[in-house]
């Protein structure tokens, strides 16, 4: 269960500040295999997207939001570009102690804004089955589940799922 904030629980969307991508990854690697099991192998692909992001991104069509609670980052989303007309979201996470305050609704609200404003039609995400709660952010905002596939994957039997919306 997560605890209560004290009354001064507020939460700050901004841009990374160094520190933050290596959070990003290290994160990312600790509660994937703590929650769900998975290998090293998740680390490792959520590093190389992190890595492509920071070498060669647009500012103008892609960006990176921090979730931050007093000074430290409690989540992290992604808005990347496809192609021309088609934006991804992606590497959603909320720390567990910021889970139940509307962090994720935050993030994924201001990714799809973002999308939106830099001229994107629409959205594409890629989830897995296990990841319910993400899952339910992403119905509840429209997103639909377009293909879904069983795979193994980082040391894990799972369904792969592919996830959209017309912006």
């Amino acid at each position: 269960m997560t605890p209560p904030h004290p009354a001064s629980y507020r939460i700050l969307l901004r841009p990374p500040r160094p520190g933050d991508y290596g959070w990003i990854i290290a994160h990312h690697g600790a509660v994937y295999a703590q929650e769900y099991g998975w290998d090293i192998a998740f680390e490792g692909l959520v590093a190389g997207l992190v890595a492509d992001f920071v070498k060669s991104h647009d500012p103008a069509r892609e960006r990176c939001w921090i979730a931050d609670l007093d000074g430290e980052p409690v989540g992290s989303i992604f808005c990347t570009r496809k192609d021309d007309e088609t934006a991804k979201l992606r590497m959603l996470i909320v720390d567990e102690k910021a889970r139940g305050h509307g962090v994720g609704g935050m993030l994924v609200d201001a990714c799809m804004a973002f999308a939106r404003e830099a001229g994107y039609r629409q959205m594409t995400l890629w989830t897995n089955d296990i990841l319910t709660a993400a899952r339910k952010l992403y119905a509840t905002r429209g997103w639909v589940m377009a293909e879904a596939e069983p795979v193994k994957a980082f040391g894990q039997a799972m369904v792969s799922e592919t996830w959209k919306i017309n912006l």
